[in-house]
């Protein structure tokens, strides 16, 4: 059986990287880029309780004086969701650092497009709560149960 989690904790997690990402845009600082995209990759890896942006949820909970989430869920789609992100962070990454390498700004620029789709995805599921890569874990494709084998996680838990 997966571990189940509040999903206000992961929609606040996907608020915090959408705002560390477009801060790190604004000062021109690509070395956020990584930084968010190593943070998605270990929670997706290790699971959700080892998230660094989802860390502070707990206490803002606490500080609000919210109660309990009316629903949990599970949390196997939502690590597929942040490596995803992940890979997309990791892809950013590349093409900045080929950029910075050989000064070519068209290298650069795919760089931040690709970190600003992925921060644009993470403010969709914050605001929203929709998390495509979450709906993407449930159509059952080759990617998901890859991703159940690396980590350990199944599908078919997940569904229940």
């Amino acid at each position: 059986m997966p571990r189940l989690i509040d999903p206000r904790g992961h929609r606040f997690g996907a608020a915090l990287s959408a705002l560390i990402l477009a801060l790190g845009f604004l000062a021109n600082a690509p070395i956020v880029i990584p930084a968010v995209g190593l943070a998605l990759g270990v929670s997706a890896y290790f699971g959700t309780r080892y998230s660094v942006l989802g860390r502070p949820w707990p206490y803002v909970r606490r500080a609000l004086r919210l109660g309990p989430p009316a629903e949990l869920e599970s949390e196997v789609p939502p690590r597929f969701a942040q490596a995803l992100g992940a890979v997309g962070l990791a892809l950013a990454t590349v093409a900045l650092a080929a950029g910075v390498a050989g000064a070519e700004p068209i290298a650069i620029a795919t760089g931040w497009l690709l970190a600003a789709a992925v921060g644009g995805l993470q403010l969709v599921l914050a605001v929203t709560g929709y998390c495509l890569g979450c709906q993407l874990y449930r159509l059952r494709w080759y990617a998901p149960r890859l991703f159940d084998r690396i980590v350990g996680t199944s599908a078919l838990d997940a569904a229940a």
